[in-house]
C-alpha cells in the first residue's frame, strides 16, 4: 500500500515546509532544532559526523527525520538503531517530549555528540546507548526505528529482542524497500519526494 504525499523542502525553509504539511511539533521544537544545528556544524568540522555539511542538507535531513510524526502514533518508548549524528532518532525525540528515546550509537565520538546535545538542550526523554544493538540488553519498546543501517531482514532480527506483536517498527528507506520486504507481512509505505517509509504495524 502506497501513501503518496507531494512535499519539497527545496521549495521553502524547514520550518515553513513543516508548518505547510501540518505536522504537529512542540513550542521548543524550532529552537531545539536551531541549537542542534549550530554544535552539529561545530562538532563535524573536527569529527566528521555526518555527510550533511551545510545547513540546507541538515535541513533535509531533520525534514526526512520528523515527517513521520504525521503518521505514527503515540508511544511510551521508542528505540532508534544506529542513530549517528541523530538522524532520526534524536530529531524524534525533540518532536516526542513525553516519549522515551533510546539512542544506540556504537561510534564514540557519535555517541558524545549526542550525549553533549542531551546534556546541553537538558532533554530528560532521551538515553543514549554507546553500543552496538546486539550488545544491548533485551527491552520491549512501543516504535522501533532506524535509518540507513541495513537491509530490512536484517534489521528486522537486529530489532528482535525488542519488540512484541503490538511494537510499531518504521525503517527509512529507499527504492529499494519493495525487493526487501518479507511476504506476507502486514506493511505500508508512505513516500515523500526522498523517502519510502516502511511502516510496519496494525
Amino acid at each position: 500500500m502506497d501513501l503518496p504525499v507531494n512535499n519539497d523542502i527545496s521549495k521553502h525553509n524547514l520550518k515553513a515546509t513543516l508548518l505547510q504539511d501540518n505536522i504537529k511539533l512542540p513550542d521548543n521544537f524550532f529552537s531545539n532544532i536551531q541549537k542542534y544545528k549550530e554544535i552539529l556544524m561545530k562538532w563535524n568540522k573536527i569529527h566528521n559526523l555526518t555527510g550533511a555539511k551545510d545547513e540546507k542538507t541538515i535541513d533535509e535531513f531533520i525534514y526526512d527525520s520528523v515527517y513521520p510524526i504525521s503518521f505514527l502514533p503515540q508511544a511510551r518508548n521508542l528505540l532508534d538503531i544506529g542513530t549517528g549524528a541523530g538522524f532520526p532518532g534524536m530529531i524524534l525525540a525533540f518532536a516526542l517530549p513525553n516519549t522515551k528515546v533510546t539512542l544506540a550509537e556504537p561510534l564514540a565520538k557519535r555517541a558524545s555528540f549526542l550525549q553533549f546535545i542531551k546534556a546541553d538542550l537538558k532533554l530528560d526523554n532521551v538515553i543514549v546507548v554507546k553500543k552496538k544493538v546486539q550488545e544491548m540488553e533485551s527491552e520491549i519498546f512501543d516504535i522501533v526505528t532506524s535509518r540507513a543501517v541495513s537491509d530490512t531482514e536484517v534489521l528486522l532480527k537486529l530489532s528482535q529482542k525488542f519488540r512484541e506483536k503490538n511494537t510499531k517498527i518504521l525503517f527509512y528507506k529507499g527504492e529499494n524497500v519493495y525487493n526487501e520486504i518479507p511476504k506476507n507481512m502486514k506493511h505500508k509505505i508512505i513516500k515523500t519526494k526522498n523517502r519510502h517509509y516502511l511502516f510496519i504495524g496494525d
